[in-house]
């Protein structure tokens, strides 16, 4: 077998020499990003032997993994590309996990013990507190004895906080109350203090019961789930709000749209999904986990763009059936080369479900190569159209693998039983791929371009204050490279002059300095555009075609109706969740999120998850520039080694990365920080 290198960006080398190559017992890397893949394609396709009788098919089948992982058709879970094959890890492949909480000391405990053992394993968790009875109530005839949900989930945070994966960092988790517990008022409260649960997300759990009583502004029943019988009443309208109020201040809580899930259960003779994992892509049963490999679509296109042509082609549906096929089953041998914390994930996921998680990355790019905008009928048009081609692919894959390698355990008791064959219960997500997304060089999950030039400070050792020393930027690559070819071919028309001359008016009267590209001559003029685009966006150079303004749309400039548009059309096909984040500018009012929350259910979204621009005082290090003194605000400014510009009026307060203090970014339910790889699943 000979070892390719897969092309990477300087940050894609330094992502894999941090999260993914093996070292040695000095921490020294001791193998190269192409002999990690091989490392993973051999492990994965280690299954095989199972049902294939000899080492050839398993050899085959470790090269066509190589050959799609190499190429970045396809890359998996960063877990697992870490842990596949190390004689140094853990062997636990899965990433995320729900685990049961019932109301009783044993299994609150219990579930406590067991999530500790994932989290040692560089797991995280997902937990429903919803069976536990509320603060105050009964335990053994004793009143005013309870706890309640609320206290045991700080005692989880407390708990698993002081278990650091990779030495360095917490794992992620979620926390999800039903909207009919008594408590659930605590619940949305609880991180109304900057700090207090930081390893934790939360979601209000919704039912359509729960909506139309919102929406008809009806009383709502809270009820002890201990006796099952109502203890009072609220106004739907009045919770519900208070749930959009704490989300428009501090991200928290998301929303989890619990029928919506079980109307997709496979199982629903095993039991009722009730808790995801901690981003939000799978619903999962108690003790299921997640498997998870995502297709980078911006590399299933035909053909490059031509010279004189505004759109590609179109998609290589030939080249992305072959990396659906091949991504399925490689996720199908994960399972069995998987190794499971606790006797009951093994027993539920390998012997019951075998659910996998098969999603995308990079659907911002491919919308650009194509020239569609992503806040446009066409990008949702084609979302539905992909979504439902990858659905019907897998789950095409999972019936031929069923044949050979037999159903799921739980079979008999699925939605297929007596239909047709099916290896896997649900095949299909979109995760987080925030550091993975950066390793391809592209964008994440199905989220738009987050910034399109990133001015990033470097330090060197001369300087004895360790202050920034040089400036350089860090461009979207496809945005580099469209860029490039429109001034060298000097594109400017009187098409694209008449469509920007009332919007560049416009800039002038805001004192933002125009840049014309006619202008410049050709040597320079490219760096001078990128240094123009940092400081002042996009839409500050004149002379570029009408079409590149709309195609190059960023996060902050999309609505949110878009967002949720984008994220209903994909969900509409997929059998498992969608991990996306809803952003919103600083200046959002309550009432814009609460217009995105009930467009998600009317749409059919299984959760939405909001990030209002500067909402987070706390974010990741605690520390908000709108709370620091003169001094610290001006440190923070001089070391900061990275910036995502333009800065916005109005915007809030950026995060820093706690590794490098480089500006992080809210994706995905994720924050991530594009400089150095550091990413943290809970905001």
């Amino acid at each position: 077998m000979t070892i390719i290198e897969p092309k990477l960006s300087p940050t894609a080398i330094k992502i894999s020499q941090k999260r993914y190559l093996r070292t040695d017992m000095s921490g020294k890397v001791i193998e190269t990003p192409g002999e990690m893949l091989w490392r993973v394609a051999r492990h994965m396709a280690k299954a095989e032997v199972n049902w294939n009788g000899g080492n050839g098919k398993v050899a085959e089948i470790a090269v066509a993994f190589y050959d799609r992982m190499v190429n970045f058709k396809f890359v998996c879970a960063g877990k697992a590309m870490f842990e596949a094959g190390n004689p140094g890890g853990t062997g636990q492949l899965s990433s995320c996990f729900v685990l049961p909480v019932e109301d009783n000391i044993q299994s609150i405990f219990k579930t406590l013990g067991d999530a500790a053992v994932v989290h040692k394993n560089n797991g995280g968790t997902g937990f429903n507190f919803s069976r536990i009875r509320p603060r105050g109530d009964k335990v053994k005839n004793v009143p005013n004895a309870a706890s309640g949900p609320v206290d045991f989930l700080a005692a989880y945070s407390a708990a698993l906080s002081k278990i650091l994966q990779g030495a360095k960092r917490q794992g992620a988790n979620i926390g999800i109350l039903n909207a009919d517990h008594p408590d659930i008022e605590d619940f949305i409260r609880l991180k109304d203090e900057d700090g207090t649960i930081k390893n934790f997300n939360i979601s209000v759990g919704v039912t359509d019961e729960f909506m139309k009583a919102v929406q008809a502004d009806k009383m709502w029943n809270l009820i002890n789930p201990r006796t099952g019988e109502p203890v009072r009443k609220i106004k739907a309208r009045k919770l519900f709000k208070m749930i959009v109020d704490h989300a428009h201040q501090t991200g928290d809580p998301g929303l989890m749209f619990l029928d919506t899930f079980n109307r997709d259960n496979p199982t629903p003779q095993i039991g009722r999904i009730e808790a995801t994992n901690p981003c939000g892509e799978i619903g999962l049963l108690p003790y299921e986990s997640c498997n998870l490999t995502s297709i980078c679509l911006q590399n299933h296109i035909k053909e490059a763009r031509s010279k004189k042509q505004e759109t590609m082609n179109g998609v290589d549906w030939e080249d992305l059936e072959k990396s659906v096929r091949l991504g399925v089953r490689f996720l199908d041998d994960m399972i069995e080369v998987n190794t499971y914390a606790i006797p009951e994930i093994e027993q539920m996921v390998k012997n019951g479900n075998r659910r996998i998680g098969l999603g995308v990355m990079g659907f911002s790019h491919m919308l650009v190569k194509l020239g569609i905008p992503y806040n446009s009928s066409q990008a949702e048009e084609l979302s539905e159209k992909l979504a439902k081609f990858i659905q019907e692919t897998a789950q095409n894959e999972s019936m031929k693998l069923a044949k050979v390698r037999g159903n799921f355990g739980n079979w008999d008791r699925s939605i297929y039983f007596d239909k047709h064959p099916m290896r896997n219960c649900a095949t299909t997500m979109i995760a987080p791929t925030g550091t993975t997304a950066m390793l391809a060089d592209t964008t994440s999950g199905i989220e738009p371009i987050f910034s399109l030039v990133t001015k990033r400070r470097t330090f060197f050792e001369d300087d004895r204050k360790n202050r920034p020393t040089k400036e350089i930027y860090m461009v979207d690559p496809v945005f580099e490279e469209e860029l490039k070819r429109v001034i060298s071919e000097n594109s400017e028309n009187s098409e694209s002059r008449n469509v920007r001359k009332s919007e560049n008016q416009k800039i002038r009267s805001s004192d933002f300095p125009i840049l014309r590209l006619s202008d410049l001559s050709e040597t320079p003029s490219f760096p001078s555009v990128l240094k123009h685009v940092a400081e002042y966006g996009l839409k500050s150079i004149e002379g570029l075609p009408g079409w590149f303004y709309k195609i190059f749309v960023t996060t902050h400039e999309i609505s949110p109706s878009w967002h949720v548009k984008i994220q209903a059309a994909w969900q509409k096909h997929f059998d498992n969740s969608i991990s996306k984040t809803i952003n919103f500018p600083h200046n959002t009012t309550v009432e814009d999120v609460e217009k995105a929350y009930i467009l998600a259910w009317k749409l059919g979204c299984k959760g939405i998850t909001i990030y209002r621009d500067g909402s987070k005082k706390d974010q990741v290090l605690n520390l908000a520039k709108d709370t620091m003194t003169n001094d610290q605000l001006r440190m923070t400014n001089e070391n900061s080694a990275i910036q995502h510009l333009p800065l916005r009026p109005g915007s809030g307060p950026a995060a820093v990365c706690p590794e490098c203090g480089a500006a992080v970014i809210a994706e995905n339910g994720c924050v991530t920080c594009h400089s150095c790889g550091w990413s943290k699943c809970s905001v």
